[in-house]
């Protein structure tokens, strides 16, 4: 939250999640009144920053909320996604729903679409939105506001990325905020991360195996669709059937469709591709399965095949029955391309747990565990740091969130070492006046 006078505007809203799709403390109260609030800035669309939006506008909220036009987009699939999800989750914790879909409906319908670099007032702030390169629509936020600028960096893409524009950087700013979700890392070259992902299809085919993509059905899906594609175009490796199964994906990849050319959002290059006729999130061989009978003839394709399915972290979704049917046969593999929260059976499977219980079953993990973290969308170490020393020059404070504890404090660390830039972890709750 964000005050200037009397005009308090937060930036985003999301859910806390971590080894539950959505961790007890959701169910709390906000720590303020939401009638209070005058507007939300939402930075991207994936739920960890968008999904108590809803829940807001139940409790009263009934400012505007503002985002790219993409945001919005996808927000609204997502948050109905959810609250689908969430319903489930407060059953079994016997509580009542955080929100209702009429909820959604009524946080949508308080919605702008904003451009890049379209400049606009909410009472004393002023307010910028660039492109951060994370997933389509993402933004960074410049506010300024009594003489001074603040930055909000939202997530931070990896760049480069396969079909959206890249990051760009601020130079000027006399505060940020910094996410470090690998702010202790170093993420693969894209050369590297293509070479492993080409060198284990091969093998999985050759072993008549199955591949399995626990995906984020927001950019994590589509990516791996267009690289996927790539990689059989330049021959490299077979054509084989490939499933996204995933129904929230296949909607929101109809949204990366809508904008595919709009030059605001995609690189030159694709849009060049898709107007030479490549449907770059369409191929031979693959195949969307939007109902449940769909998902579960997939068990009736012989080997090889890649599966690729919600959720990211396997918190649920249809990727846990195939990781239920294939985890056990040491010709499989699964395939981790994405964030995977601590207590989340994705982190149990990377971590190297042997056992996973999954649907009530005790399941053996005999299948190749791979990761490739340079599929993250996410900015690592390096990244980050190049983000912040655009800044070098004028800002006097960084605060380093939104990170497991000891990923945030390496990226702090490295950048009051390397840069010189007085950068501290805050805790949840803090003040401060700039």
């Amino acid at each position: 939250m964000l005050e200037s006078g009397d005009v308090k505007i937060l930036i985003d809203c999301g859910l806390r999640q971590g080894g539950t799709f959505c961790e007890l403390d959701n169910f709390e109260p906000f720590a303020y009144d939401p009638k209070d609030v005058t507007a939300v800035l939402v930075t991207h669309a994936h739920i960890d920053h968008t999904g108590r939006l809803a829940q807001l506008a139940k409790y009263g909220f009934k400012g505007k909320v503002f985002s790219t036009p993409p945001t919005k987009d996808f927000a609204e699939l997502l948050l109905l996604d959810s609250e689908h999800i969430l319903k489930k989750e407060a059953e079994r914790c016997n509580k009542e729903p955080i929100y209702s879909a009429s909820d959604v409906e009524r946080v949508h319908s308080l919605w702008e679409g904003i451009l890049y670099h379209e400049h606009f007032s909410i009472g004393p702030f002023e307010i910028e939105f660039v492109n951060a390169g994370h997933i389509l629509g993402s933004a960074s936020i410049i506010v300024k506001a009594e003489g001074k600028t603040i930055v909000f960096s939202g997530d931070l893409g990896n760049i480069p990325t396969p079909f959206i524009k890249g990051t760009e950087y601020i130079t000027h700013a006399d505060y940020a905020l910094i996410e470090s979700a690998y702010g202790g890392r170093i993420h693969e070259g894209a050369d590297v991360r293509e070479q492993t992902l080409e060198k284990m299809i091969n093998e999985v085919v050759r072993d008549k195996g199955v591949v399995m993509i626990p995906a984020f059905a927001l950019e994590r899906t589509q990516e791996m669709i267009y690289v996927i594609n790539d990689l059989v175009e330049n021959k490299r490796i077979p054509r084989v059937p490939v499933f996204i199964d995933s129904p929230l994906a296949i909607k929101l990849t109809a949204v990366y469709q809508k904008y595919s050319r709009n030059s605001w959002y995609f690189s030159e290059e694709v849009i060049l591709q898709i107007k030479g006729g490549d449907a770059i999130f369409n191929f031979p061989g693959l195949s969307l399965s939007l109902t449940r009978h769909q998902s579960m003839a997939i068990a009736n394709v012989p080997p090889p095949k890649i599966i690729i399915a919600g959720s990211g972290m396997s918190h649920g979704g249809r990727i846990v029955h195939h990781e239920k049917r294939y985890l056990s046969n040491s010709n499989n593999v699964i395939l981790l391309v994405g964030y995977q929260a601590q207590g989340s059976l994705g982190r149990k499977i990377l971590d190297g747990d042997k056992f996973v219980e999954i649907l009530g079953e005790e399941i053996s993990v005999l299948a190749k565990v791979k990761s490739i973290g340079g599929y993250s969308a996410h900015a690592d170490q390096p990244q980050l740091l190049k983000w912040l020393l655009a800044m070098k020059g004028s800002v006097r404070r960084v605060f380093v969130v939104q990170g497991e504890s000891d990923e945030a404090l390496a990226l702090s660390e490295k950048a009051n070492s390397e840069l010189g830039i007085n950068a501290t972890v805050p805790l949840t709750g803090d003040v401060v006046e700039l």
